[in-house]
């Protein structure tokens, strides 16, 4: 099960240890946080470009027209 796959236990280990040399360790809580509020931005423009599309593909419906000539019959 773990002997297979890119990302294997060892590889996240490695990244994390990578990304800790990289940026510090006081620099981890700002990376975290500009790291997640650019997730919730897309989430936030993928949410908005969807409402868009299905506000396009909506037909609105007209009112019958009244036949007066239906109605002396």
């Amino acid at each position: 099960m773990f002997g297979s796959g890119f990302l294997q236990p060892m590889h996240l280990l490695l990244i994390l240890i990578v990304v800790l040399i990289i940026f510090g360790p006081g620099k981890l809580p700002d990376v975290g946080k500009a790291v997640g509020k650019s997730i919730r931005e897309f989430k936030s423009a993928a949410a908005e470009k969807d409402d868009n599309k299905k506000e396009e593909n909506v037909v609105e419906a007209k009112p019958a027209k009244e036949n007066k000539n239906n109605d002396a019959k």
